[in-house]
């Protein structure tokens, strides 16, 4: 049998877990993952800032695809899903047979539809590269603006805070975490 696993976030993770501890044999498992890195913790993401490594934040434990024979594919995303002929096509061309296949493909960031959003030195964060990428821009700025006042944002503006950045959120509805 062959799965196709679209997503190597937490939820992706976690179901290779559950799969390897069922001790299944004859299963070919191809996972693709969009990030150029294993699943690590989104939970705790805003660690990053204070230190904690990138290796620290990681779900896999170290030989884990070697041990269960799974095959990650990183820096793979996948372009298009035909049902009929249970197949995955990757933005590459590269085109994966399967006989099951799993999403667990995350969320993606809301950005608002307001002029200025695709500049340089605008963010999501939701990715390491996303922070190291704040990061490096935080060293060349003296001012940081978030976007949005929930818990990620701020977060984030900690964050912008802590690297010494006079730092600002716009939120849009009449308090800070409104939904929480």
């Amino acid at each position: 049998m062959k799965i196709v696993l679209i997503g190597h976030g937490m939820v992706g993770h976690k179901f290779l877990e559950s799969l390897a501890e069922t001790g299944v044999t004859g299963v070919e498992v191809t996972v693709l993952c969009e990030e150029p890195r294993p699943a690590y913790d989104r939970v705790h993401l805003s660690a990053f800032f204070s230190g904690t490594s990138a290796d620290a934040l990681s779900l896999v434990e170290p030989g884990f695809f070697e041990r269960t024979g799974f095959t990650l594919r990183l820096a793979a995303r996948a372009a298009s899903i035909d049902r009929r002929i249970r197949t995955v096509t990757t933005t590459q061309g590269e085109v994966l047979c399967y006989d099951k296949l799993v999403l667990a493909t995350g969320s993606n960031p809301f950005v608002p539809q307001v002029p200025g959003r695709d500049r340089s030195h605008c963010f999501v964060y939701r990715t390491i590269e996303d922070l190291e990428a704040m990061q490096a821009s935080g060293a060349k700025s003296r001012t940081g603006v978030v976007v949005g006042g929930g818990l990620l944002g701020l977060e984030c503006a900690k964050a912008l805070s802590d690297m010494g950045l006079e730092t600002h959120v716009v939120e849009f509805a009449p308090r800070l975490m409104a939904v929480q």
